[in-house]
């Protein structure tokens, strides 16, 4: 009986997944909810939420958190179009990167340096990134205008599979390489597991969260550019309140708030069922209040069950 709760609990989000997916294709088949185009479109829309839930599993695996990842990506998205428009394509992939280098070491310093904790070093960058965005750009929307970039960034596809479906495999496949086959991966579990112990044993715990502060930012402003892509612009409001569905997609997924446990797949699942429920509310024609009230009671519900056990005592 132990095992059987152990292993339904390790898969209640891919379980969950199925029974939501299983549930709108039975309720909506008439709606169009199985069609090709709309369930592209899903993975269209939640892609920027799973490529940030991908690095947000290495910051909860580590017993930190990162609030700015929306903003960030709203000022990346601005600093992308900004250089593609005076330097080009190359200027603009090296500056909408950089922003995410910038951002990340000064929340990372911060909290290593002067042990500010990140949730508050991550809340204040809300604010500087997001005003940073809308004084540069004086809260304008600045057009993406080399045609590559869309191609390469969001907007295009190779054959039928969009492009942003590739982004997700991609950046997932490297997160769950780092996280469970490298070094630095077992030190982000250990430092988040029990960061006293993993200091005694050799571990230089600093350095461990200054980078996977930094790789959150450098994720962050690759779903800003993301989105630029997509939407041809950037724009200062891109990525705002994802900060919200990047914890509640890694948390729905597997990983403990605590620090300790992390799962890049269920992430990634969590961020698509996250999705499919939008998706699937929008097709029921449910009011946006509706919707809200709806997509948060599922989203308790299955991060309760996700997460039960795994608090400490």
């Amino acid at each position: 009986m132990g095992y059987f709760k152990r292993t339904w609990r390790q898969n209640i989000i891919y379980i969950g997944f199925i029974v939501v997916f299983l549930f709108f294709a039975a309720t909506l088949y008439d709606k169009g909810f199985l069609a090709p185009n709309n369930l592209l479109n899903i993975a269209r829309q939640t892609a920027m939420i799973a490529v940030m839930a991908v690095a947000m599993t290495l910051v909860l695996s580590s017993g930190e958190i990162d609030l700015s990842v929306g903003a960030v990506a709203g000022l990346a998205s601005v600093t992308t179009a900004m250089a593609i428009t005076w330097g080009g394509l190359p200027a603009g992939i090296a500056i909408g990167l950089l922003t995410g280098v910038a951002v990340g070491l000064i929340n990372g310093l911060l909290s290593t340096r002067l042990m500010i904790p990140t949730f508050l070093t991550t809340l204040a960058m809300m604010g500087i990134a997001k005003g940073t965005a809308m004084w540069i750009s004086d809260t304008a929307a600045i057009p993406v205008l080399d045609p590559l970039y869309p191609a390469i960034f969001g907007g295009g596809n190779l054959g039928p599979i969009p492009t942003l479906l590739i982004w997700i495999l991609v950046v997932g496949v490297i997160g769950h390489v780092v996280l469970r086959r490298t070094k630095f991966g077992r030190q982000v579990l250990a430092v988040g597991g029990n960061v006293v112990a993993a200091r005694y044993s050799g571990i230089n715990t600093s350095r461990v969260k200054l980078w996977v502060i930094v790789i959150s930012a450098v994720t962050a402003s690759l779903a800003g550019m993301l989105y630029a892509g997509r939407l041809q612009t950037g724009r200062f409001q891109l990525g705002e309140g994802d900060e919200l569905s990047v914890i509640a997609a890694v948390v729905l997924g597997g990983t403990s708030l605590f620090g300790g446990k992390g799962t890049v797949i269920g992430s990634i699942i969590g961020a698509l069922m996250i999705g499919v429920i939008n998706n699937g509310l929008i097709l029921m024609g449910l009011e946006y209040s509706q919707q809200l009230i709806a997509r948060g009671g599922i989203i308790i519900l299955a991060v309760a069950l996700s997460q039960a056990g795994t608090r400490p005592a």
